[in-house]
């Protein structure tokens, strides 16, 4: 007679000394840490869950049609003219970046480009609507967010309004973030001649899919090829927490950058489609319109290991006399909670993080504070902003660099989100950006060392439990 008491702990020891050899070789030390205790506590719903997300992977479909995408940039742009593609003024110290974004997301610097910060949400969406009203030949949109709500409606019937002109649009919505959309409001845009489509949509039999949590997190709007828009605003009415609405951080961009906006949208398109667009009117010519050298870098599993977070590192390695980084979500890894208190430990380094007091996210809030203590025992000056839910993400690298774009701070956009972010070379564009850094500091309340390691006992344990959590926020 079979003892299935003796042999379902015999299975359980199996999973625990397969997988004691097996995760170490597929993810972080840290990663694995957290994935081990889990599957020793509970070996079977540990597995099944590991098998479900734990093994960050694309189909080998998808990995191929990155590929080519990156080749077709890369030989696009060798094509292009000389006084476009340039090498920004920057002083020693941050000199190597450039090339490194470029290595790591395939676009050079380009010229000649006018940006504008748009960090007022309703004024931004009107913005928005103005341009897709003056749209004459296309309106591409790509989000991971947009809702069935007054906003996405609004946004929805503009492009109804410009496909009556004779206007191509097409909508990129994320299958996740994006759900209620495509089943409410997606029919309605489709029967008046948008193209919709849903990335990375998921399902237990659907040919080539990915894990369900990888997600395509990137805001990004080209108009006429000429127009361009990315940040971290969302299609959706800013009320993820109630009683503090959004508050983010959008660009507007016009320019030869606006070059590798589409490229993004176009390579995620097809993705999707398998579909080559090479219509003539999507690149117009090249032509500059402003001061500030600017490069797109996007990021992702499709890319070379976890090319965001290894480009912000490199950033915060280099600078000289000041950081401010600007995310609603702070769940670092190893590598770069240690490039940020080297930043610091440079001495002569300011280091400022700007956080949201208020968050739709507890447990990953929860994990977040457990780092408060070791940023602050670092020099790190730390700031909780009280107006509204601040989910900007944007960073600025001494006087010389700024970063605008859908990187969340933690493991989840470094590792499984798709993502975009723009780097601007322009000193003026970092003053800019600095102000508004001014006034989430006066509208923050400052941690004090002092007063947050007399936080109670329950709280720290709370909170480091959280952190335990952090290989699957």
């Amino acid at each position: 007679m079979i003892d299935w008491s003796l042999l379902y702990l015999v299975s359980e020891w199996v999973i625990r000394l397969a997988m004691l050899v097996y995760v170490p070789q597929r993810r972080s030390a840290a990663a694995s840490r957290t994935w081990l205790l889990f599957i020793f506590l509970l070996p079977w719903p540990g597995i099944i869950l590991y098998a479900l997300f734990g093994r960050i992977y694309l189909p080998a479909r998808r990995v191929a049609m990155q590929e080519r995408a990156s080749r077709f940039i890369r030989q696009v742009q060798a094509r292009a003219d000389p006084l476009v593609a340039v090498e920004p003024v920057l002083p020693p110290n941050l000199k190597s970046l450039p090339e490194e974004a470029r290595q790591l997301g395939d676009f050079e610097v380009f010229a000649g480009n006018l940006v504008e910060l748009l960090p007022e949400y309703d004024s931004t969406i009107e913005r928005l609507i103005a341009d897709i009203d003056a749209a004459q030949h296309h309106a591409h949109l790509l989000f991971y967010i947009w809702e069935a709500d007054q906003t996405g409606r609004r946004v929805a019937e503009s492009l109804g309004r410009a496909i009556s002109r004779g206007v191509k649009c097409r909508v990129l919505m994320d299958a996740f973030g994006s759900k209620r959309a495509l089943q409410l409001l997606a029919p309605e845009m489709r029967a008046r001649g948008v193209e919709v489509i849903a990335l990375l949509p998921f399902g237990p039999f659907r040919r080539n899919a990915a894990r369900f949590d990888l997600r395509n997190h990137r805001k990004l709007v080209v108009i006429d090829g000429r127009v361009g828009y990315t940040g971290s605003q969302n299609i959706v009415d800013p009320s993820f927490v109630r009683g503090y609405p959004n508050e983010e951080l959008m660009v507007r961009l016009i320019g030869p950058g606006v070059a590798q906006l589409q490229s993004v949208f176009l390579a995620d398109h097809y993705f999707e489609t398998g579909k080559v667009l090479d219509e003539q009117h999507l690149f117009p010519p090249l032509v500059s319109l402003g001061n500030s050298p600017t490069q797109v870098v996007p990021s992702g599993p499709g890319y070379r290991s976890e090319n965001g977070r290894d480009l912000i590192i490199s950033m915060l390695y280099a600078a000289r006399r000041s950081v401010v980084i600007t995310t609603p979500y702070f769940v670092p890894d190893e590598p770069f909670l240690q490039a940020i208190r080297a930043a610091r430990q440079h001495g002569s380094v300011e280091v400022h993080l700007v956080l949201s007091m208020h968050a739709n996210q507890p447990i990953t809030q929860l994990a977040q504070q457990s780092y408060y203590e070791d940023l602050l025992e670092a020099g790190i000056q730390l700031h909780l902003y009280r107006r509204r839910f601040l989910h900007a993400k944007h960073l600025t690298i001494d006087d010389d660099i700024a970063l605008v774009g859908s990187t969340n701070m933690d493991i989840r956009s470094f590792a499984l989100n798709a993502e975009i972010n723009l780097l601007i070379y322009d000193s003026a564009i970092v003053r800019e950006l600095r102000a508004i850094q001014q006034r989430y500091f006066a509208n923050s309340l400052k941690v004090k060392r002092t007063d947050w390691v007399k936080r109670p006992l329950p709280a720290r344990v709370v909170q480091n439990t959280a952190r335990l959590m952090d290989s699957f926020l």
